[in-house]
């Protein structure tokens, strides 16, 4: 029983291991931080003898990274850029019209390399020819587009 209390940062060390091989079950990143915690314990531990202090201190540790690390952690591994396939990739991408557009005559864009039957948008609205304009809306196989300003190069 000496052992132990002189080897108690042993303890603490083979908490946070199983804790973090325990992680690699739940992927959920709770039980990393806890394992963090009882990494903080494992230093005091080091340092001092007193248990109340290296149990207060792995309990701050822990809270402290479940509150702070891992929701930034978990936004981070969660979000990212949408994913748009198919047709609706192309809303967004901007073109220059070859021909007149309007909602009476329908026209045809090439828009990342491909030849796509245009409307406008707003069925009001005519495009003249070499108006740069940008997908707003893809259904079926028509491209609906507004003008927009000069395009740069």
């Amino acid at each position: 029983m000496h052992w132990i209390g002189d080897h108690l940062w042993v303890a603490w060390l083979g908490g946070a291991f199983v804790l973090a091989v325990a992680e690699m079950a739940s992927l959920d990143l709770v039980l990393l931080m806890l394992a963090a915690g009882a990494v903080g314990g494992m230093v005091v531990a080091l340092a001092t003898d007193n248990v109340i202090a290296q149990i207060l201190v792995a309990a701050v540790v822990a809270l402290a990274m479940l509150g702070l690390v891992r929701p930034n952690l978990v936004h981070r591994l969660h979000g990212g850029p949408e994913l748009r396939i198919g047709p609706q990739r192309l809303i967004g991408l901007r073109t220059v019209t070859a021909g007149r557009i309007s909602a009476l005559e329908p026209g045809r864009i090439k828009i990342d390399g491909q030849d796509w039957r245009a409307e406008p948008y707003d069925d009001t609205t005519v495009i003249e020819p070499g108006t740069p304009v940008e997908v707003l809306q893809v259904r079926g196989a028509t491209a609906y587009v507004y003008p927009i300003g000069r395009l740069e190069n």
